[in-house]
Protein backbone atom coordinates (compact mmCIF):
# COMPACT_ATOMS: atom_id res chain seq x y z
CA UNK A 1 0.00 0.00 0.00
CA UNK A 2 1.55 3.29 -1.15
CA UNK A 3 0.43 5.78 1.49
CA UNK A 4 2.23 8.67 -0.21
CA UNK A 5 0.20 8.00 -3.35
CA UNK A 6 -3.02 7.88 -1.34
CA UNK A 7 -2.16 11.24 0.24
CA UNK A 8 -1.38 12.73 -3.18
CA UNK A 9 -4.69 11.47 -4.55
CA UNK A 10 -6.47 13.08 -1.59
CA UNK A 11 -4.83 16.41 -2.38
CA UNK A 12 -5.75 16.02 -6.04
CA UNK A 13 -9.39 15.17 -5.41
CA UNK A 14 -9.86 18.08 -3.04
CA UNK A 15 -7.93 20.46 -5.31
CA UNK A 16 -10.16 19.48 -8.24
CA UNK A 17 -13.24 20.09 -6.12
CA UNK A 18 -12.04 23.59 -5.30
CA UNK A 19 -11.16 24.35 -8.92
CA UNK A 20 -14.54 23.25 -10.23
CA UNK A 21 -16.34 25.20 -7.52
CA UNK A 22 -14.39 28.34 -8.41
CA UNK A 23 -15.42 27.96 -12.06
CA UNK A 24 -19.11 27.74 -11.23
CA UNK A 25 -19.25 30.81 -8.98
CA UNK A 26 -22.08 33.04 -10.13
CA UNK A 27 -24.27 35.95 -9.08
CA UNK A 28 -25.38 34.10 -5.96
CA UNK A 29 -21.92 34.70 -4.49
CA UNK A 30 -22.30 38.42 -5.11
CA UNK A 31 -25.81 38.29 -3.65
CA UNK A 32 -24.41 36.73 -0.48
CA UNK A 33 -21.81 39.50 -0.23
CA UNK A 34 -24.54 42.11 -0.63
CA UNK A 35 -26.69 40.54 2.08
CA UNK A 36 -23.78 40.45 4.52
CA UNK A 37 -22.75 44.03 3.76
CA UNK A 38 -26.30 45.21 4.42
CA UNK A 39 -26.39 43.40 7.76
CA UNK A 40 -26.58 45.94 10.58
CA UNK A 41 -26.23 43.28 13.27
CA UNK A 42 -24.10 40.16 13.29
CA UNK A 43 -23.49 37.38 10.83
CA UNK A 44 -24.44 34.20 12.66
CA UNK A 45 -23.07 30.88 11.38
CA UNK A 46 -24.82 27.60 12.15
CA UNK A 47 -24.42 23.96 11.20
CA UNK A 48 -24.37 20.42 12.60
CA UNK A 49 -21.52 17.92 12.86
CA UNK A 50 -18.61 18.54 10.48
CA UNK A 51 -20.53 21.47 9.00
CA UNK A 52 -20.72 22.93 12.47
CA UNK A 53 -16.97 22.60 12.98
CA UNK A 54 -16.35 24.31 9.66
CA UNK A 55 -18.92 26.96 10.58
CA UNK A 56 -17.11 27.72 13.84
CA UNK A 57 -13.92 28.30 11.91
CA UNK A 58 -15.73 30.50 9.40
CA UNK A 59 -17.23 32.60 12.20
CA UNK A 60 -13.76 33.12 13.68
CA UNK A 61 -12.40 34.17 10.29
CA UNK A 62 -15.25 36.61 9.67
CA UNK A 63 -14.91 38.09 13.15
CA UNK A 64 -11.18 38.72 12.77
CA UNK A 65 -11.53 40.29 9.32
CA UNK A 66 -14.12 42.96 10.01
CA UNK A 67 -17.44 41.10 9.88
CA UNK A 68 -18.99 40.81 13.34
CA UNK A 69 -19.84 37.12 13.63
CA UNK A 70 -20.30 34.17 15.96
CA UNK A 71 -21.23 30.48 15.73
CA UNK A 72 -24.54 29.18 17.05
CA UNK A 73 -25.28 25.46 17.23
CA UNK A 74 -28.82 24.77 15.97
CA UNK A 75 -29.53 22.40 18.88
CA UNK A 76 -28.70 25.14 21.35
CA UNK A 77 -30.85 27.51 19.32
CA UNK A 78 -33.83 25.16 19.70
CA UNK A 79 -33.36 25.15 23.45
CA UNK A 80 -33.31 28.84 24.17
CA UNK A 81 -30.41 30.36 22.26
CA UNK A 82 -32.62 31.29 19.31
CA UNK A 83 -33.09 34.56 21.16
CA UNK A 84 -29.43 35.35 20.41
CA UNK A 85 -30.46 36.02 16.80
CA UNK A 86 -31.67 39.60 16.42
CA UNK A 87 -33.84 41.16 13.73
CA UNK A 88 -30.85 42.99 12.27
CA UNK A 89 -28.72 39.83 12.04
CA UNK A 90 -28.12 37.50 9.11
CA UNK A 91 -27.94 33.72 9.39
CA UNK A 92 -25.54 31.65 7.31
CA UNK A 93 -26.55 28.00 7.56
CA UNK A 94 -24.41 25.06 6.42
CA UNK A 95 -25.76 21.62 5.53
CA UNK A 96 -24.52 19.48 2.67
CA UNK A 97 -27.85 17.62 2.41
CA UNK A 98 -29.85 20.69 3.36
CA UNK A 99 -31.98 18.42 5.53
CA UNK A 100 -30.14 18.25 8.85
CA UNK A 101 -32.96 17.80 11.35
CA UNK A 102 -31.66 20.17 14.02
CA UNK A 103 -31.09 22.85 11.41
CA UNK A 104 -34.34 22.56 9.48
CA UNK A 105 -36.32 22.88 12.72
CA UNK A 106 -35.10 26.41 13.33
CA UNK A 107 -35.53 27.66 9.75
CA UNK A 108 -39.27 28.45 10.03
CA UNK A 109 -38.57 30.54 13.13
CA UNK A 110 -35.81 32.40 11.30
CA UNK A 111 -38.04 33.27 8.38
CA UNK A 112 -40.91 34.24 10.68
CA UNK A 113 -38.80 37.19 11.81
CA UNK A 114 -37.69 37.97 8.23
CA UNK A 115 -34.05 37.37 9.11
CA UNK A 116 -31.94 37.07 5.92
CA UNK A 117 -30.75 33.51 5.37
CA UNK A 118 -27.77 32.38 3.31
CA UNK A 119 -27.69 28.63 2.73
CA UNK A 120 -24.60 26.58 1.89
CA UNK A 121 -25.80 23.23 0.59
CA UNK A 122 -25.24 20.60 -2.09
CA UNK A 123 -28.96 20.23 -2.89
CA UNK A 124 -30.73 23.19 -4.47
CA UNK A 125 -34.06 21.46 -3.86
CA UNK A 126 -33.51 20.87 -0.16
CA UNK A 127 -35.39 22.43 2.75
CA UNK A 128 -32.48 24.76 3.39
CA UNK A 129 -32.54 25.93 -0.21
CA UNK A 130 -36.29 26.52 0.00
CA UNK A 131 -35.98 28.78 3.03
CA UNK A 132 -32.77 30.53 1.99
CA UNK A 133 -32.69 33.96 0.36
CA UNK A 134 -29.35 33.09 -1.22
CA UNK A 135 -28.05 29.59 -1.94
CA UNK A 136 -24.35 28.80 -2.41
CA UNK A 137 -23.49 25.45 -3.97
CA UNK A 138 -21.05 23.27 -1.99
CA UNK A 139 -21.58 20.07 -3.98
CA UNK A 140 -18.60 17.92 -4.98
CA UNK A 141 -18.29 15.07 -7.47
CA UNK A 142 -16.62 12.81 -4.90
CA UNK A 143 -15.30 12.85 -1.38
CA UNK A 144 -11.61 12.11 -0.89
CA UNK A 145 -12.68 9.39 1.56
CA UNK A 146 -12.30 6.07 -0.32
CA UNK A 147 -15.67 4.96 1.06
CA UNK A 148 -17.30 8.16 -0.10
CA UNK A 149 -18.75 8.60 3.38
CA UNK A 150 -16.59 10.89 5.50
CA UNK A 151 -16.96 14.58 4.59
CA UNK A 152 -13.57 15.52 3.15
CA UNK A 153 -13.74 17.31 -0.20
CA UNK A 154 -17.07 18.86 0.77
CA UNK A 155 -15.79 20.29 4.06
CA UNK A 156 -12.65 21.58 2.37
CA UNK A 157 -14.79 23.31 -0.23
CA UNK A 158 -17.11 24.78 2.41
CA UNK A 159 -14.19 26.19 4.35
CA UNK A 160 -12.67 27.64 1.18
CA UNK A 161 -16.00 29.23 0.27
CA UNK A 162 -16.13 30.83 3.71
CA UNK A 163 -12.62 32.18 3.19
CA UNK A 164 -13.62 33.52 -0.23
CA UNK A 165 -16.56 35.36 1.33
CA UNK A 166 -14.35 36.79 4.07
CA UNK A 167 -11.67 37.94 1.62
CA UNK A 168 -14.22 39.49 -0.73
CA UNK A 169 -15.76 41.36 2.22
CA UNK A 170 -12.32 42.58 3.29
CA UNK A 171 -11.72 43.99 -0.18
CA UNK A 172 -15.16 45.57 -0.35
CA UNK A 173 -14.72 47.24 3.04
CA UNK A 174 -11.14 48.32 2.39
CA UNK A 175 -9.99 46.26 5.38
CA UNK A 176 -6.26 46.85 5.96
CA UNK A 177 -3.57 45.09 7.98
CA UNK A 178 -3.91 47.80 10.62
CA UNK A 179 -7.57 46.82 11.02
CA UNK A 180 -6.61 43.15 11.27
CA UNK A 181 -4.01 43.95 13.89
CA UNK A 182 -6.57 45.85 15.96
CA UNK A 183 -8.43 42.56 16.39
CA UNK A 184 -5.16 40.77 17.26
CA UNK A 185 -3.28 43.16 19.57
CA UNK A 186 -1.47 40.30 21.29
CA UNK A 187 -0.31 38.67 18.08
CA UNK A 188 2.89 39.27 16.16
CA UNK A 189 1.20 41.59 13.68
CA UNK A 190 -0.52 43.53 16.44
CA UNK A 191 2.77 44.07 18.23
CA UNK A 192 4.44 45.11 15.00
CA UNK A 193 1.76 47.66 14.15
CA UNK A 194 0.83 49.09 17.53
CA UNK A 195 3.70 49.00 20.02
CA UNK A 196 5.82 52.13 19.74
CA UNK A 197 9.08 53.40 21.22
CA UNK A 198 7.20 55.37 23.88
CA UNK A 199 5.58 52.15 25.12
CA UNK A 200 8.87 50.41 25.88
CA UNK A 201 11.55 53.03 26.50
CA UNK A 202 13.10 53.67 29.92
CA UNK A 203 12.56 57.21 31.19
CA UNK A 204 13.40 57.08 34.91
CA UNK A 205 16.77 56.88 36.69
CA UNK A 206 18.72 56.98 33.44
CA UNK A 207 22.52 56.51 33.71
CA UNK A 208 23.50 60.04 32.70
CA UNK A 209 26.79 61.79 33.49
CA UNK A 210 28.25 65.09 32.37
CA UNK A 211 31.31 65.43 30.21
CA UNK A 212 33.58 66.25 33.18
CA UNK A 213 32.97 62.89 34.89
CA UNK A 214 35.96 60.58 35.38
CA UNK A 215 35.94 57.02 34.15
CA UNK A 216 36.05 55.75 37.75
CA UNK A 217 32.84 57.54 38.65
CA UNK A 218 31.29 56.61 35.30
CA UNK A 219 31.78 52.90 36.03
CA UNK A 220 29.81 53.27 39.25
CA UNK A 221 26.94 54.92 37.36
CA UNK A 222 27.05 52.22 34.71
CA UNK A 223 26.80 49.48 37.34
CA UNK A 224 23.88 51.18 39.05
CA UNK A 225 22.09 51.86 35.76
CA UNK A 226 22.01 48.17 34.78
CA UNK A 227 21.80 49.00 31.08
CA UNK A 228 25.46 48.43 30.21
CA UNK A 229 25.70 52.02 28.93
CA UNK A 230 26.21 55.58 30.11
CA UNK A 231 24.78 58.64 28.42
CA UNK A 232 27.05 61.69 28.46
CA UNK A 233 25.76 65.26 28.25
CA UNK A 234 27.43 68.68 28.08
CA UNK A 235 26.83 71.62 30.37
CA UNK A 236 23.64 72.47 28.44
CA UNK A 237 22.38 68.90 29.02
CA UNK A 238 22.70 68.08 25.32
CA UNK A 239 23.38 64.43 24.56
CA UNK A 240 26.89 64.26 23.13
CA UNK A 241 28.33 60.77 23.71
CA UNK A 242 27.57 57.18 24.71
CA UNK A 243 29.85 54.91 26.70
CA UNK A 244 29.08 51.19 26.48
CA UNK A 245 30.53 48.27 28.40
CA UNK A 246 32.18 47.31 25.11
CA UNK A 247 33.87 50.72 24.96
CA UNK A 248 35.06 50.17 28.51
CA UNK A 249 36.58 46.76 27.71
CA UNK A 250 38.37 48.23 24.69
CA UNK A 251 39.66 51.07 26.88
CA UNK A 252 41.25 48.57 29.24
CA UNK A 253 43.45 47.37 26.37
CA UNK A 254 44.99 50.81 25.82
CA UNK A 255 48.40 51.57 27.28
CA UNK A 256 47.35 54.99 28.52
CA UNK A 257 44.22 53.65 30.28
CA UNK A 258 43.51 55.41 33.53
CA UNK A 259 40.46 55.55 35.78
CA UNK A 260 41.22 59.19 36.41
CA UNK A 261 40.74 60.16 32.79
CA UNK A 262 37.43 61.59 31.60
CA UNK A 263 34.89 58.98 30.54
CA UNK A 264 34.10 60.90 27.38
CA UNK A 265 37.61 60.20 26.09
CA UNK A 266 36.67 56.52 25.72
CA UNK A 267 33.07 57.04 24.58
CA UNK A 268 31.43 57.04 21.17
CA UNK A 269 31.06 60.73 20.39
CA UNK A 270 28.90 60.12 17.34
CA UNK A 271 26.26 57.81 18.77
CA UNK A 272 23.02 56.80 17.06
CA UNK A 273 19.93 58.40 18.61
CA UNK A 274 16.31 58.99 17.69
CA UNK A 275 13.72 61.66 18.41
CA UNK A 276 10.35 60.25 17.35
CA UNK A 277 8.75 58.35 20.24
CA UNK A 278 5.85 57.42 17.95
CA UNK A 279 8.14 55.27 15.82
CA UNK A 280 7.00 51.64 15.77
CA UNK A 281 9.04 49.41 18.03
CA UNK A 282 9.60 47.02 15.12
CA UNK A 283 11.19 49.85 13.14
CA UNK A 284 13.30 50.84 16.13
CA UNK A 285 14.55 47.26 16.25
CA UNK A 286 15.65 47.60 12.63
CA UNK A 287 17.66 50.71 13.53
CA UNK A 288 19.29 48.85 16.42
CA UNK A 289 20.08 45.78 14.31
CA UNK A 290 21.43 47.78 11.38
CA UNK A 291 23.58 49.91 13.68
CA UNK A 292 24.77 46.82 15.56
CA UNK A 293 24.01 48.56 18.85
CA UNK A 294 22.17 47.51 21.99
CA UNK A 295 20.86 50.82 23.27
CA UNK A 296 19.03 53.53 21.35
CA UNK A 297 18.95 56.91 23.14
CA UNK A 298 15.78 58.92 22.58
CA UNK A 299 16.08 62.69 22.60
CA UNK A 300 14.06 65.81 21.98
CA UNK A 301 14.57 67.69 18.74
CA UNK A 302 17.09 69.95 20.49
CA UNK A 303 19.13 67.02 21.82
CA UNK A 304 17.85 66.59 25.37
CA UNK A 305 17.65 62.97 26.59
CA UNK A 306 14.11 61.76 27.36
CA UNK A 307 14.64 58.01 27.40
CA UNK A 308 16.46 54.96 26.10
CA UNK A 309 15.33 51.82 24.32
CA UNK A 310 17.30 48.63 24.94
CA UNK A 311 17.30 45.68 22.55
CA UNK A 312 16.40 43.36 25.45
CA UNK A 313 13.17 45.31 26.02
CA UNK A 314 12.19 44.71 22.40
CA UNK A 315 13.02 41.03 22.53
CA UNK A 316 11.18 40.51 25.82
CA UNK A 317 8.12 42.24 24.34
CA UNK A 318 8.13 39.82 21.40
CA UNK A 319 8.96 42.51 18.85
CA UNK A 320 10.35 41.32 15.56
CA UNK A 321 11.82 43.39 12.75
CA UNK A 322 10.06 43.46 9.38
Amino acid sequence: MNLIKIAQETFQIEANALLKASQRLDESFLDAITVILKTKGKLIITGVGKSGLVGAKMAATFASTGTSSFFLHPTEALHGDLGMIGKEDTLLAISSSGESEELTKILPHIKRFNIPLIGLTSDKNSSLSTYADVVLDISVEKEACPLGIAPTSSTTLTMALGDALAVALMEKRGFKKEDFASFHPGGTLGKKLFIRIKDLMHTNDLPIIDESTTLKDAIVVMSEGKLGHILIVNKANDFIALLSDGDLRRALMKEDFSLTQLAINYANQKPTSYTNTELLASEALEIIEEGKIQLLPITTDDGKIIGVLHIHDLINAGIKSK
